[in-house]
């Protein structure tokens, strides 16, 4: 059994599978400070900084007035938190078109490498069959 698991470890979709989940890792990191400490600060600029996060409804117990959404949860009444989905859906959304980007450069560059160098300009070889066939008609019809 021991050996088994050794080849199911070695064989190279596990390892690649596990490199995969590491880079992903990492690439989120990146993705979420590029988000959140370049993107939304700009969009809030435009937004004039508005922010969805503390909004919600009560639905049921007692929240004193004014209170952010933490400290309506932690009184324990039945909250009804719109705006953190809100701003989550808005978020979900930015990091989507950021990775889109991202992705669609990373395949750009990648099919340039790919490319075979530049071939060169096929050289003309001359006139066609046809072409000698049309002067020689046209001659014999001069004459």
């Amino acid at each position: 059994m021991l050996n088994e698991f050794k080849d199911f470890i070695a064989k190279g979709n596990v390892m690649d599978m596990a490199v995969g989940i590491i880079i992903g890792a990492a690439f989120t990191a990146i993705v979420t400070s590029m988000v959140g400490d370049l993107i939304n600060p700009i969009i809030g600029l435009f937004t004039g900084g508005v922010d969805f996060t503390n909004n919600y409804l009560v639905l049921a117990g007692d929240v004193p007035a004014g209170a952010s959404l933490e400290q309506a949860r932690e009184t324990g009444a039945s909250i009804f938190a719109y705006g953190a989905f809100l701003m989550a859906v808005i978020n979900f959304l930015i990091i989507a078109v950021v990775v889109f980007m991202l992705v669609r450069y990373v395949n750009k560059v990648k099919s340039l490498a790919e490319k075979p160098d530049q071939v060169a300009p096929e050289v003309p070889t001359g006139p066609s069959e046809k072409d000698i066939l049309i002067e020689i008609r046209d001659s014999l019809k001069a004459r």
